[in-house]
């Protein structure tokens, strides 16, 4: 194992050791596991993406009919900043 230091608010601190207190686990292992599970659902694979996109597409309505053909004009209106 690495031994690493974090540095936790007042009100994270506390919490932690309550949890490892009434869990009866030691707050590196609570840590670790947060970490893990941060890794494992934190990045969705290519095709979770693909699905979300198929997903979403249509199922908005804009209300404007040339925004297919128009769109590279109102995403930059969109953005000036004037």
């Amino acid at each position: 194992m690495v031994r690493t230091r974090v540095q936790l608010t007042e009100a994270q601190a506390q919490a932690l050791k309550d949890l490892a207190v009434s869990s009866g686990r030691s707050m590196a292992g609570l840590v670790r596991q947060a970490v893990d599970e941060l890794l494992t659902r934190g990045r969705p694979s290519r095709e979770d993406f693909r699905s979300r996109a198929r997903a979403a597409a249509g199922r908005f309505r804009s209300g404007i009919s040339d925004l297919g053909a128009q769109h590279d004009r109102y995403l930059a209106e969109a953005f000036d900043p004037s």
